[in-house]
């Protein structure tokens, strides 16, 4: 199995960029987009909200269909 390490698509990173993907204490560009996420402060909340929304809704069919039998 081999891998294809190659990438085209990379620019060279700016000062300020440097401080973020080396551990540093920066902050991000404004504009940097994660999965199509602007700002990501607050994704864990979402994510638990996403969950949480899930979970209701499975429970929410298994009554309605527990109730039907």
């Amino acid at each position: 199995m081999t891998f294809n390490m190659e990438v085209d698509d990379m620019r060279e990173l700016k000062i300020e960029e440097l401080g973020c993907v080396a551990g540093g204490e920066g902050t991000c560009t404004p504009g940097n987009s994660y999965g199509g996420v602007n700002d990501t402060s607050t994704i864990g909340d979402d994510a638990i909200a996403a969950y949480e929304g899930a979970v209701s809704f499975v429970s929410h069919i298994i009554e309605r269909v527990a109730l039907a039998l």
